[in-house]
């Protein structure tokens, strides 16, 4: 991946910095978005402390004018777009009946329209060059139920749906739009769905009464996991791989 430009949002979370440093070290230079300034530029200062090339710009991706702004900035100043990552989310948890207009419209606003905006303005620039790629970063919850998450998992599959669609749409001219779908991942959105320390060992062991069967491989993700589903994606050797869905989550959710 060397020479190459990567656009990476949600980079002040915990897998877009992962997906950043993972890109980073194989010689990409990132563009790291992310709508939190300061948060952003503390991890882009870390990343760059460890010897890699990352920039930061701060937009709300379910802005299109700022989301285009972003991009044009990006080709200006750090050369053509090769590949985008669409890893910004929010969470917001609650029984479907009893989310507030707010919850759902800031869910898709990210989700969905942050994909949407960030995922049109890329391609429309891949296109006269004929080549690059994408990853949308979802979530396993985008095929399976889950309680409580009726927002999150509806926004996640759209996202989905949008993104093979478009890989579909620009195939003929030799770009490659995926999805990787993680599980329970070790980052602070997970962190904030448990009540206390027994969180992780029931995440893992299952929880019956929310119909959750546990994680058979006994562990929470890293960040790395995810990241590294991506980079693979990304690369040439997924050269001939388009439109599928990686479901990273240790078998949470049976393989479906």
């Amino acid at each position: 991946m060397d020479n190459t430009v990567a656009l990476v949002t949600g980079a002040a979370g915990g897998i877009g910095i992962a997906i950043s440093r993972a890109l980073g070290q194989r010689g990409s230079t990132v563009a790291a978005v992310d709508r939190e300034p300061g948060a952003l530029r503390d991890a882009v200062d870390k990343l760059n402390a460890d010897g890699l090339h990352v920039e930061a710009f701060p937009t709300d991706v379910s802005n299109s004018a700022e989301v285009e702004g972003t991009v044009a900035a990006v080709e200006h100043g750090m050369g053509p777009l090769d590949f985008l990552v669409n890893a910004a989310g929010v969470l917001r948890l609650g029984e479907a009946r009893s989310l507030t207009d707010e919850d759902w419209e800031t869910t898709f606003a990210v989700n969905v329209n942050g994909v949407f905006h960030m995922s049109r303005a890329a391609v429309n620039r891949m296109i006269p060059r004929e080549r690059g790629a994408i990853v949308t970063v979802t979530s396993n919850a985008a095929g399976t139920p889950r309680t409580e998450m009726a927002a999150y998992g509806a926004s996640k599959a759209a996202a989905t749906m949008f993104t093979k669609s478009l890989g579909l749409e620009v195939a003929r001219y030799g770009i490659r739009c995926n999805v990787v779908a993680p599980g329970s991942t070790a980052t602070p959105m997970l962190r904030s769905m448990w009540q206390d320390e027994s969180g992780e060992q029931a995440t893992i062991k299952g929880i019956p009464e929310a119909y959750k069967v546990g994680i058979p491989l006994g562990k929470i993700a890293r960040p790395s996991d995810v990241a590294e589903a991506v980079v693979f994606l990304l690369s040439s050797e997924a050269g001939h791989i388009t439109l599928h869905a990686l479901t990273v989550d240790g078998g949470a959710s049976l393989g479906s």
